[in-house]
């Protein structure tokens, strides 16, 4: 049992009540169709990766709860495993380039954007976890490390979860969103929106584990396949 005293982190709040009642169930079906790649996490999986992503940042990258991690990756199944990694260490994830961050994770494509970081990691989003090639010296390759790091984690606290939002908030704007989708445990949600600000993070991903539901993120979607994944995944809500 975690002390009273320790707030309890975002990604603790999402993913336990899911871990207890159906942690081998997808929690996460990623497409991109302009690849073919599908990806499928259960949620196990998704918090093995998170754990991952937790310990790389407080031992690797020695950041305490209350850190500012920058985010600057598309929605995708590694984006959520990073997400909740972050959340789980207790840092705060800010959505866009920010100097004054401790550590900012981004793909190859956005590194100019990470001037003035303290710490640096580069994720090729690559289905089979092949690192960034030709990387900047002093640029962590994050498939590289992060694959070295338990997959579990015992957290120690949380700062703010989102962009100056506590966990509080951001739990009860997700609950609320989740509620305004229409969507509850147990639904299967397609989605092909984007996670670029905190709103569109919140409707589009923790909404969905904070619901206890599953997300089918597509991207690049084909409208030539959208019915036939509908009845394929077994989706109940489209977004």
């Amino acid at each position: 049992m975690r002390d009273k005293d320790q707030r309890l982190t975002l990604t603790e709040a999402v993913l336990d009540p899911i871990l207890e009642r159906e942690p081998a169930g997808p929690r996460v079906t990623y497409y991109d169709d302009s690849s073919g790649a599908r990806i499928e996490l259960s949620g196990l999986t998704l918090a093995n990766w998170a754990a991952k992503t937790a310990n790389l940042i407080r031992d690797e990258f020695g950041l305490s709860p209350g850190a500012r991690v920058a985010v600057l990756l598309p929605a995708h199944w590694q984006t959520a495993a990073v997400l909740l990694g972050c959340w789980w260490a207790g840092t705060e994830v800010v959505l866009r380039p920010d100097p004054d961050a401790d550590l900012a994770l981004a793909t190859a494509e956005r590194l100019d954007e990470t001037d003035g970081v303290a710490e640096v990691a580069a994720l090729s989003l690559d289905a089979f976890g092949m690192p960034v090639r030709d990387l900047p010296v002093g640029i962590t390759d994050f498939a590289t490390s992060v694959r070295v790091h338990g997959d579990q984690f015992l957290p120690r606290g949380a700062g703010m979860a989102l962009d100056g939002m506590p966990v509080s908030e951001v739990l009860a704007e997700a609950k609320k969103s989740a509620l305004l989708q229409g969507f509850s445990e147990g639904d299967r949600v397609l989605s092909s929106a984007s996670w670029d600000t905190p709103a569109e993070l919140i409707d589009g991903l923790v909404s969905v584990l904070a619901a206890g539901a599953s997300l089918v993120q597509v991207v690049n979607p084909d409208p030539a396949q959208y019915e036939r994944r509908v009845e394929s995944e077994r989706v109940t809500v489209r977004r």
